[in-house]
């Protein structure tokens, strides 16, 4: 199944969204990318691309050195608008 980078990017925001980490609750950028890699293929490097573009929008922040990630409170509506698009 191929994936369309707007269908990566809505999988990454939403498998955080459920997880709940907003801000300070971060979650590992490893097991992000070995759990969604899976799904997407190419061994997490497209996962990998798809974060950073998603950080350089500011829908993302890096925490501890680039090695966890959380969702950007400030982009909350934005974020919710982007995952309604794609799953509901």
């Amino acid at each position: 199944m191929i994936l369309t980078d707007e269908e990566v990017d809505a999988a990454i925001l939403e498998f955080l969204l459920k997880k709940g980490r907003w801000g300070r609750h971060y979650f590992p950028l490893d097991t992000l990318v070995n759990w969604l890699g899976r799904k997407i293929g190419r061994n997490g490097k497209r996962v990998r691309k798809r974060i950073a573009k998603l950080t350089n929008k500011g829908y993302l922040i890096l925490h501890k050195k680039g090695k966890t990630v959380s969702l950007n409170p400030l982009k909350k509506k934005e974020i919710l608008q982007f995952t309604k698009y794609f799953y509901f």
